[in-house]
């Protein structure tokens, strides 16, 4: 009798699970993506739309998600720290442009390949211009940073270990105290620093140090904790990256955005 009406109920059971598995794999057909909102040529927020970012980084996974049929919507979710607390947490899925460090990939699955290279430089005030060749020359003063913000895995590891950073939520705010001498420098990537200096109209008092400190790839994210991040999602990702970056979509539409990006 108990068998019986487990081989009836078993069928019954697997037909009132397939309207759930059907409103699961619609639901991941549209995703969300947020990044660094003070990011330009890469990311900013839309000045018609505040809640949206728009950059080069939006329009590379708006036209990866055209290729795989699916809908990426690349939001505002804060400051650049709340950002990525938001897709750690899975409440976003992806985060469009984001730099490998150990720490990060034990809470992140990375997309390879990077779909863009930046470099991170040393911005410092003309007048306090000082000799910089390597890391080492930037020890004993005291520079700034973005909260969460990484510049490669080993310069990282070099700033815990040597230097003074003081991290601040925003590009604007380290920039802004560097102008009232409370930092010698700052590190951050160089076209949005350009960006950002046109935007305060500071780029005749600010200079970039050569050589840079890092040069990173910047990848497409997937939480882990992210409902959709699944094998086939991922591989799907994957293969449609790397023919993108085979080509000259990103770079076409980083050059792009910088000329969008002007003030």
């Amino acid at each position: 009798m108990i068998e019986r009406c487990f081989r009836y109920a078993l069928p019954v059971f697997l037909c009132l699970l397939l309207p759930l598995a059907a409103a699961a794999a619609e639901q991941c057909r549209r995703l969300t993506a947020t990044g660094n909102p003070e990011y330009p040529p890469y990311l900013w927020r839309d000045p018609q739309n505040p809640q949206q970012l728009i950059g080069a980084n939006a329009d590379l996974l708006k036209y990866l998600g055209k290729q795989l049929g699916l809908e990426i919507d690349v939001i505002y979710a804060g400051p650049w720290s709340r950002a990525q607390e938001e897709v750690r947490t899975g409440r976003i899925d992806l985060l469009a442009g984001y730099f490998q460090t150990d720490a990060r990939r034990q809470q992140m699955d990375f997309v390879a390949p990077p779909f863009l290279h930046t470099p991170s430089v040393v911005w410092v005030r003309r007048d306090n211009a000082f000799a910089y060749r390597q890391w080492a020359d930037l020890a004993g003063r005291k520079g700034g940073t973005l909260v969460n913000n990484s510049h490669g895995q080993q310069f990282d590891d070099y700033a815990k270990a040597n230097l003074t950073l003081e991290a601040v939520p925003g590009a604007r705010q380290a920039f802004e105290k560097l102008m009232h001498k409370r930092s010698d420098y700052v590190v951050y990537e160089q076209y949005p620093g350009m960006a950002l200096a046109r935007t305060l109209g500071i780029t005749g008092t600010l200079q970039v140090l050569e050589p840079p400190v890092s040069s990173e790839g910047l990848y497409l994210a997937l939480s882990r904790n992210s409902r959709c991040n699944q094998s086939q999602l991922r591989e799907a990702l994957a293969r449609e990256m790397e023919r993108i970056v085979a080509g000259e979509l990103p770079e076409r539409l980083l050059k792009q955005n910088l000329e969008r990006a002007q003030p």
